[in-house]
């Protein structure tokens, strides 16, 4: 999927004396949206920034290890070694084996020689690598960061590489002073490497300029050849993970506080101890009007966060994965005063929103690090979940327009609608990428992702069997016949219907939710295995007990 962008200049940071100008170099596409402001609270927001930087380059997706030089080094004993039983073989007396040892001696003054005379050379090298990389950097950044002005605040929106992170930095115009104009919109800006370098040099007892340059809009049909056009070759799994993590947000969830302690607590179990094997989950004990527990797997370390008791009514308790992720965070804890844990359910999302004063910081983490099928509800958070007309959607759809933001209640209210209407109008075009769900302040927000309408059909399902697998559940198609356990798994057997014929699905999962083995009496499955993933009546049971077990 591809997106063109035109800035007209780059982002960049100017530091004069006790002078700082941030300048953001919007896309000059789409409408017009710009700011100009003054910071009020210089060190907050950069920390705050630097964070939302952590989550557009996050990466936790297994790196192999470079072997090259270890594989050179190690051809080269070997040869050494096969001349040296070579020359015992042939002769064992003492003067060849003197001479071998004086050779090797001579040998390796040639080695060091020669290592020293490239010296210059290997160093040279290095630093060339270490420029190419720094200049190459900005190819991390998949997306450009996705900027909204708004009548109550200015937020940043991200997304990372490795498709499991989402981040978000509302600030509230009271982080500003001498706010001089702004135009409500959505834009995307122009980000690179040497900006997040800049971003370090903001200091509390310099003036820091905030501008979201409106220049570009004035020139752009007069001076074309000075914009910089730019265009991405986005995955449809990038998008797809994007609108996921967003459309999750405004599900019901498991809501608690958590005090900064008890963050930095969990980061530095996570600092101190590193796992070998599975289970690598989180476990969130919840009893109602009791300190939250939290417990790490596989070495049962507990923290108990004593200043936080859970607030609802439920007893449960609730895994999450990927929790390296958490260190997104730890930057935050100097200026954070607490923060809001958001649970979906085990293996499902999870948000944590950091309370910063006059600003918020949240960061959603996918159920999975690896955002593939062999987690259950990725595709299920995109499934539609409200039968609205396409012309009750538009109507709510310019409401919310009007005001840019509005709780569904007093939007409904507003636009004489029931609630129940709102709610779905706004969940589709959540899904479609047009509006976001503020977790801070539990309202509705005019977003548009792209300049032009995303291709929803397209990015619902990575493939036919997925569709198939939601068209099998939304016919009551789907029956689970058995759960049991098996050394630390459990295996789920079941029953689905697909026309005339009836075929038996079944599937291993284990500690860490991953399917392990599955199996199934249809066709495709006979044919392909799992070389190119479950088919589609293996997912349809999979999500199938997912749904049963929330």
């Amino acid at each position: 999927m591809e997106f063109n962008y035109a800035y007209k200049g780059n982002s960049g940071v100017t530091d004069k004396g006790n002078n700082t100008q941030m300048s953001f170099s919007p896309d000059t596409k789409r409408q017009p949206t710009y700011f100009i402001g003054e910071l009020r609270k210089n060190v907050a927001f950069r920390e705050a920034i630097s964070a939302l930087h952590d989550v557009v380059i996050s990466d936790q997706r297994y790196q192999a290890k470079d072997k090259t030089a270890y594989k050179e080094w190690r051809a080269k004993q070997e040869e050494f070694e096969l001349h040296l039983k070579i020359a015992e073989n042939v002769s064992r007396s003492k003067e060849i084996k003197e001479k071998i040892k004086q050779l090797q001696g001579e040998l390796n003054q040639l080695y060091n020689l020669s290592y020293e005379r490239m010296k210059p050379y290997y160093e040279a090298r290095n630093r060339f690598q270490n420029y190419v990389f720094q200049q190459q950097l900005d190819f991390y950044f998949v997306f450009d960061p996705v900027i909204t002005v708004h009548p109550d605040e200015v937020f940043f929106e991200c997304f990372s590489v490795d498709e499991s992170s989402y981040g978000r930095l509302g600030t509230s115009y009271e982080v500003f002073k001498n706010i001089n104009e702004f135009a409500c919109g959505t834009t995307n800006i122009d980000y690179s490497a040497a900006l997040y370098d800049e971003f370090q040099k903001i200091r509390s007892y310099k003036t820091t300029q905030f501008i979201i340059d409106p220049s570009g809009f004035e020139v752009k049909t007069t001076h074309e050849e000075d914009f910089k056009e730019v265009k991405i070759d986005l995955p449809d799994s990038w998008v797809r993970g994007f609108l996921q993590v967003s459309s999750a947000m405004s599900l019901p969830a498991t809501t608690f506080e958590l005090q900064i302690m008890d963050i930095y607590n969990i980061c530095l179990v996570l600092r101190r101890n590193r796992e070998k094997k599975g289970p690598r989950s989180i476990r969130y004990h919840l009893k109602p009007g009791e300190p939250v527990k939290v417990e790490f797997d596989p070495w049962g370390i507990e923290i108990v966060c004593r200043r936080s008791p859970y607030p609802g009514t439920t007893e449960q308790v609730i895994r999450v994965w990927g929790r390296r992720r958490i260190h997104i965070l730890e930057r935050l804890i100097p200026v954070a005063k607490k923060f809001t844990v958001h649970l979906l359910g085990t293996g499902m999302p999870s948000f944590y929103v950091a309370d910063l004063g006059d600003m918020s910081f949240t960061l959603g983490l996918s159920g999975w690090t690896n955002n593939d099928w062999s987690k259950a509800g990725n595709f299920d958070l995109m499934a539609p979940r409200a039968d609205v007309d396409v012309d009750t959607q538009r109507l709510i759809f310019e409401g919310l327009c009007e005001t840019w933001y509005a709780k569904p209640d007093e939007l409904a209210k507003k636009l004489n609608l029931s609630t129940t209407a709102v709610l779905g109008a706004l969940g589709a075009y959540t899904q479609a990428g047009r509006t976001m769900y503020d977790l801070n302040k539990q309202v509705y927000r005019v977003r548009e992702l792209s300049r032009e309408p995303l291709p929803m059909e397209r990015l619902r399902f990575a493939n036919e069997r997925e569709d198939k697998a939601t068209r099998f559940l939304q016919g009551n198609q789907v029956e689970v016949t058995a759960v049991n356990d098996a050394a630390g798994a459990f295996i789920i057997q079941g029953n689905v219907r697909d026309w005339s014929k009836t075929y038996q699905p079944s599937l291993t999962v284990d500690v860490d939710e991953r399917i392990i083995e599955a199996n199934c009496t249809c066709n495709w499955h006979q044919q392909n295995k799992l070389y190119q993933g479950p088919c589609e009546h293996i997912l349809a049971l999979r999500i199938q007990h997912a749904r049963q077990m929330r």
